[in-house]
């Protein structure tokens, strides 16, 4: 089976080494394309026998399961223009949660899926969302069900309805904890400590605290419990953070939802459904 991927941006390039280092796809089955030449032909490069595509139109006739790495505005457009090269047996798949399921078989006649990454994924880490399509056929479901986990720790359905959400927690949280880390590390380095120590210590502490609940020795609630003991220093660091934090996060999950908002409406303008 040939695989295609449009679009090598950040989660593009991620997608593909995922896939490959997972072997849920083989280098010499995968063909990619990017609109800037030069960035494909880089990574193509970089991952012997991965093919770099003609064209659009050269990948989509050639492949068999096409994923869909590019910004939400420009999915339209790619479809529009190869739309009548897609096969019934072919499967699409969207990486962008502004695109639905119902909005992709709009257009075409094969199986469609939305699935969103994370950067964890690179490591075969994290999670995988995804939400086949009405008209997804039952081995396509099974072909990326099987992909989708050995490409991250869990492969988790999501209705419509919680998509943003969802994809805040999974695919923009580690960009928000790297955040919130890094502003950790800053208030360390008002203490008289050394940024690259600082540096290290946050990040053993992450790792530590990912294999804590790998191995499930704890659920956030009972970490907190654990660590935060009464009367003593991190309880009244965790006053600190009840105070300073207030509404922050759901004013957060209010602006990444409005962006969302915005990009769904552009996007159900191209396609004439939402």
């Amino acid at each position: 089976m040939r695989t295609g991927v449009i679009g090598t941006g950040n989660m593009g390039e991620i997608l593909i080494h995922a896939l490959i280092d997972s072997k849920a796809v083989m280098p010499s089955e995968l063909s990619i394309i990017n609109r800037t030449e030069v960035k494909a032909k880089r990574l193509a490069e970089k991952l012997p026998g991965v093919t770099l595509a003609e064209s659009i139109p050269k990948l989509v006739q050639t492949c068999d399961l096409v994923f869909i790495c590019v910004k939400p505005h420009d999915i339209y457009p790619i479809l529009a223009e190869v739309k009548d090269l897609f096969r019934p047996e072919q499967c699409v798949v969207s990486i962008t949660s502004p695109v639905s399921t119902a909005q992709l078989e709009s257009v075409l006649s094969c199986s469609c899926m939305r699935m969103i990454p994370s950067i964890t994924n690179k490591v075969l880490s994290g999670a995988v969302l995804y939400t086949f399509g009405e008209r997804c056929q039952d081995g396509w479901k099974m072909e990326m069900k099987e992909k989708m986990e050995l490409l991250s720790r869990e492969a988790i359905e999501i209705d419509e309805s919680v998509t943003r959400a969802a994809s805040d927690l999974v695919s923009c949280g580690p960009a928000f904890i790297s955040y919130l880390t890094r502003r950790l590390i800053e208030g360390a380095e008002t203490t008289g400590m050394d940024a690259e120590t600082a540096e290290k210590l946050a990040e053993c502490m992450l790792t530590g605290l990912g294999e804590l609940f790998k191995q499930k020795e704890y659920t956030l609630a009972q970490l907190e419990e654990k660590v935060c003991v009464k009367g003593g220093v991190t309880g009244k660091g965790i006053a600190v953070l009840e105070e300073e934090t207030g509404d922050m996060f759901s004013k957060l999950f209010k602006a990444t939802h409005q962006k969302f908002a915005e990009d769904k409406q552009e996007t159900a303008a191209q396609f004439g459904i939402h």
